[in-house]
């Protein structure tokens, strides 16, 4: 066996920080997520790049921010020809894999109009189509359809993708959310539900429940059929098949759960595991402030008008009572993939690996759950979106310790790298935050930038929405593109967000530094890459 360790890589989808244990959440159960903080280094400030699933999931895989890598927001895959830290641990002699949620590529299979993106009545003659873009290459046709859901869902036993797939040996991919999960999850649930693994999904074939939140039912897919047993399930096989066919070569393995996030469907026990009446409200929930963002009055007028969707991914404000249901069952989930980890892990200890398995946990990005009457994401920075969690359980390092060094998505690929004994590549902008404790490097930020664009009609702006915040020494600061003002949170003493500081005239100095910070942040981020060539 390797003396390199094994690289064990497990993240959920739309999960915030203090949904977990170890997070001082006395509410949710989820010991073995516990389990591993007390055997790691848990980030109390790991931040996300966006927080938005494809920007950031390929921030993560690329080590570099949406506006350099060019996944600004979701509908742009990564591009074919784009280096990964995977492919460089490939390279290194890594046997890698992803299993679950990838996101690399488009899932949806609906195709935008150059209208719904582009603002109308541009004057002059339009170039031709090969020139419409600033690039000629376009990150579309059969080489980018490899997560299509529609196409899975066609054609259940279709093979794919070619690999390596940005760098992964193997794939099984399981795309999408909720009981709607296609990909080679679809021919698996299929071939263990009669042929017909639709007949279990969605809220037509739901189980009686009187939840009353939207995008909410009792799924009837049981426990063993829902994808969070089939990502587990086949994060095993994986294992098993590097111990048969490369067991002298070290693997790296993420493990990509699709839960928690919308709709809401834990199955089996998990979906009244916790009640509602028992889930408290935020402390913002119910806090109003006159200078808010135009877009979240926007939110509560259509509350109270009863117009807003809630039914599709944008933002939307809730009930009390919606809230604490949405809670019980996002906590069922996660208790849901808690137990899956539990498994998995256990099968690293039966397989004798666990003493050489550096074992990671994150997740994608967070969900505002109830924070300032709000559900699910875009827009608006609250730090219920932005703050992941973040554990590294590594048998090397005394486990049990916690720290405040900020951290951000794009640092992932760069620790990992560095544990396993690999350079990284140019333009990698991540930093290796376990030499930084450990005294061995220096980070070379003051805080955390973090960008969102939007894609098309969004929150009142029809032609999409640019946010970017600043975090340093817990303060937050936040501004959009096209609107005046913006936002400064305090955090150490206004932990809630509840009261904005961009105008007070107190904090005029704060302002301006945080600002100063954050446009020197993102000069520091500007790209390095490509090579130069020549001293022209």
């Amino acid at each position: 066996m390797s003396d390199r360790p094994n690289i064990l890589l497990i993240s959920t989808d739309q999960q915030r920080a203090d949904h977990l244990g170890c997070y001082r959440n006395p509410v949710v159960k989820t010991p073995t997520i516990d389990g591993l903080a007390t055997r790691g280094t848990v980030f109390d400030r790991f931040y996300v790049a966006c927080p938005i699933c494809m920007p950031n999931r390929i921030a993560i895989l690329t080590g570099r921010m949406p506006s350099v890598n060019g996944t600004r927001h979701n509908g742009i895959p990564l591009a074919l020809d784009a280096v990964t830290y995977v492919d460089v641990l490939r390279a290194g002699g890594y046997h890698t894999a992803m299993v679950g949620k990838c996101h690399a590529q488009n899932i949806t299979g609906h195709p935008l109009d150059e209208a719904d993106i582009f603002p109308a009545g541009a004057s002059g003659t339009p170039p031709p189509e090969a020139l419409s873009d600033a690039c000629r290459t376009r990150r579309t046709g059969p080489e980018y359809e490899a997560e299509l859901m529609p196409l899975w869902h066609a054609d259940p036993g279709r093979e794919g993708p070619d690999l390596p797939y940005y760098g992964f040996d193997h794939v099984r991919f399981a795309n999408g959310h909720a009981d709607h999960v296609q990909g080679h999850y679809t021919g698996w649930l299929n071939e263990r539900a009669g042929g017909n693994g639709d007949a279990l999904r969605g809220p037509a074939n739901a189980l009686t429940s009187d939840v009353t939140a939207p995008q909410a039912w009792r799924t009837a897919v049981p426990e063993e059929l829902y994808p969070t047993a089939y990502i587990a399930g086949q994060s095993r096989d994986f294992i098993d098949r590097h111990l048969n066919e490369r067991p002298d070569d070290p693997f790296f393995l993420h493990c990509s759960f699709t839960d928690p996030h919308h709709p809401f469907t834990p199955p089996g026990r998990y979906w009244d595991m916790y009640d509602p009446a028992d889930m408290p409200l935020p402390p913002s929930f119910a806090a109003r402030e006159e200078n808010e963002p135009e877009m979240l009055k926007r939110l509560r007028r259509e509350q109270g008008q009863g117009t807003g969707d809630r039914l599709g991914p944008l933002p939307f404000c809730a009930s009390a009572d919606e809230v604490r249901q949405i809670l019980a069952l996002t906590y069922g989930m996660i208790s849901c993939i808690d137990d899956a980890i539990a498994g998995l892990l256990a099968h690293l200890e039966a397989c004798g690996l666990t003493e050489n398995t550096v074992v990671i946990f994150t997740s994608d990005h967070g969900d505002f759950m109830g924070d300032h009457g709000l559900m699910l994401k875009h827009g608006l920075h609250y730090e219920g979106v932005l703050r992941v969690p973040f554990i590294w359980a590594d048998p090397a390092r005394i486990g049990g310790k916690r720290t405040d060094l900020p951290g951000s998505s794009i640092d992932i690929g760069a620790m990992i790298l560095a544990r396993a004994g690999l350079a990284s590549f140019n333009g990698n902008q991540g930093v290796p935050l376990l030499d930084v404790l450990d005294g061995k490097a220096e980070t070379p930020r003051r805080g955390i930038l973090i960008e969102e664009d939007e894609l098309g009609a969004h929150l009142g702006h029809e032609h999409g929405l640019r946010t970017r915040s600043y975090i340093e020494d817990n303060w937050r600061l936040t501004l959009w593109q096209g609107m005046d003002g913006g936002q400064l949170f305090d955090r150490n003493t206004d932990p809630h967000e509840m009261r904005n500081l961009w105008s007070d005239v107190e904090h005029v100095i704060k302002k301006g530094e945080m600002t100063e910070s954050m446009l020197r942040e993102a000069i520091r981020l500007g790209d390095t890459a490509p090579y130069a060539t020549h001293v022209a």
